[in-house]
């Protein structure tokens, strides 16, 4: 085996592979991607939900109302002299497209033609060193800095919040996007925090390696987004959650440089890099980060399962958890969103519930993974179905959040929320939210179809990731609002926690006080203060007041 190391004043760029073009700024990804409903499908779903549905288009892009940008000439020149002027950019049109995320209240404040937040301009630094004169311009000037990656957050935690400063900043980070060293020796690899995971993966095959991190937002979120939310993706089961990849960290702040990890392992003191993943910028800004890195896998296989109800198939997740034989990627989906999947995809809609399995790795190690698991699964009271649902399930992984725009156009929301718990409090925890979301959006203006599914697996509990589908009414925010805040208290009121791997950003952020403790929020606090003593690092985020 030999090491490889891409030099660090190279692009590490893969041929052929481009950064992914901004997404939409009233929908995720390419909107040509969205098509139009079918007018029948439109009209069962209408009486699914009980309710006439009005489509919601977007407005005109030019009748979109911005605030007027109140970035002052001196900070602002004093940013363009870190960047560079043509990299200041406070036209609208960028602006716009760095007014948040993708969640689905954002979405409908822009379709309406609101884009309040938005920053008063958008930075495209070039290195690390930018980054840091960036903030140290930001924080001298109190000008608040909201770093942006892919854009995909759904919790707020992009939103540019100005937290009482005279201006707020976007810092786009897509020009950190190389791979600076790969070391095939000891399978790590250290990457720009703006490389998004397509490119990622490109630039790791040429060495024929992997991350294996695929969450439902691979195509446009980047590696340094993925840190600070610490992340989770389909195999987390085999190649674990993007936190557990991390072996290393250079973080920008205020007062200057952080750097964490590197050896495999320390007992010199606590990790300073825990700190640093899932702070969501408001800690500092992540530069580059080293990963744990897999050779590619030399096989796939694939496999569903059927189970008479939730809790069997919840069952049958748990002992292939607490084994020494895992699959790499273990979902099971509830009976509503096993049928709904099966409707969806004009197939035969499996009794019950439906499990997918993946095994990735060498083949004959993966074949005995698999026959391991097969006695387990029939152990269990499983049913197999063969490959065919998880080859579906994979050909449409990615499809789902332009689903949701489609839906969103002809007047259905359709939004999600998750959550993880111990398995002793699983079911009642799926039970308590189900209900307390069809509690509140059973109402007058209709009625709600909530699915689920287990997501991610671990020895000690699982996560739940729920899908809920309801006719907008007239206040479609106020609508969505309310089940929101009903399904958070929930969760915090059953053992859940109150995000498993969206993050906090703002829509969560009101449930953290009880979540950590009235010491813990003191202790991050704290923590902030240390490193951003004028508090411009990303406000009104993750960090419960006091």
């Amino acid at each position: 085996m030999t090491d490889e190391t891409v030099p660090s004043g190279g692009s590490g760029r893969a041929p052929g592979t481009d950064p992914a073009p901004d997404m939409s700024w009233f929908a995720w990804g390419d909107p040509a991607k969205a098509a139009a409903l079918d007018p029948g499908l439109r009209d069962l779903i209408s009486q699914v939900l009980g309710a006439p549905l009005e489509d919601l288009p977007p407005v005109p892009e030019e009748r979109v109302e911005l605030p007027p940008s109140r970035l002052e000439t001196r900070p602002r020149e004093a940013l363009a002299g870190v960047v560079g002027d043509g990299r200041v950019r406070t036209d609208d049109a960028v602006r716009l497209r760095h007014s948040g995320g993708k969640s689905t209240p954002d979405l409908l404040l822009r379709r309406a033609g609101s884009a309040d937040p938005a920053p008063d301009a958008v930075l495209y630094p070039a290195d690390h060193g930018e980054v840091q004169r960036v903030l140290e311009v930001c924080s001298a000037e109190r000008v608040a800095v909201v770093p942006f990656g892919g854009g995909t957050s759904v919790v707020g935690g992009v939103a540019p919040l100005r937290g009482g400063f005279r201006a707020v900043v976007a810092l786009d980070l897509r020009r950190l996007d190389r791979l600076v060293s790969v070391d095939t020796t000891s399978m790590t690899a250290v990457l720009g925090a703006g490389v998004r995971t397509p490119h990622a993966e490109a630039m790791l095959a040429e060495h024929g390696c992997t991350l294996g991190h695929l969450p439902q937002s691979y195509e446009y979120a980047s590696i340094g987004g993925y840190a600070a939310t610490r992340s989770s993706g389909q195999a987390s089961s085999g190649y674990g959650r993007f936190e557990d990849m991390v072996v290393s960290l250079r973080v920008a702040t205020p007062r200057g440089a952080l750097e964490t990890g590197g050896p495999p392992a320390s007992a010199a003191g606590p990790d300073l890099g825990r700190l640093v993943l899932g702070s969501e910028g408001t800690l500092g800004v992540i530069t580059e980060v080293g990963l744990r890195i897999r050779r590619r896998p030399e096989r796939v296989l694939d496999e569903a399962w059927s189970f008479p109800d939730f809790a069997t198939g919840a069952e049958a997740l748990r002992s292939l958890a607490q084994s020494d034989v895992r699959p790499t990627m273990a979902r099971l989906l509830d009976e509503s969103e096993t049928f709904v999947g099966a409707a969806m995809g004009g197939r035969e809609a499996t009794p019950g519930c439906q499990a997918v399995l993946g095994f990735e790795g060498a083949g004959a190690e993966v074949e005995a993974r698999a026959a391991s698991v097969r006695e387990a699964m029939a152990a269990a009271g499983g049913a197999p179905l063969g490959p065919e649902p998880v080859a579906h399930w994979r050909s449409n992984r990615f499809s789902a959040p332009y689903l949701r725009d489609t839906l969103l156009s002809a007047g259905v929301l359709a939004e999600t929320l998750e959550t993880a718990a111990s398995w002793t409090d699983l079911l009642p925890l799926y039970t308590a939210v189900s209900d307390a979301l069809t509690g509140v959006l059973e109402d007058g203006e209709g009625g709600a179809v909530v699915m689920c599914h287990v997501s991610h697996t671990y020895p000690t509990g699982a996560s739940l990731y729920f899908t809920v589908a309801t006719a907008a009414g007239a206040a479609p925010l106020e609508r969505w609002g309310r089940a929101k805040r009903a399904a958070s208290d929930a969760i915090a009121a059953h053992g859940g926690t109150i995000t498993h791997h969206h993050a906090v950003g703002t829509d969560h952020r009101p449930w953290m006080a009880a979540e950590i403790g009235p010491l813990g929020g003191e202790v991050l606090r704290a923590v902030k203060a240390a490193l951003d003593p004028e508090g411009v690092l990303n406000p009104g985020k993750l960090i419960p007041a006091p």
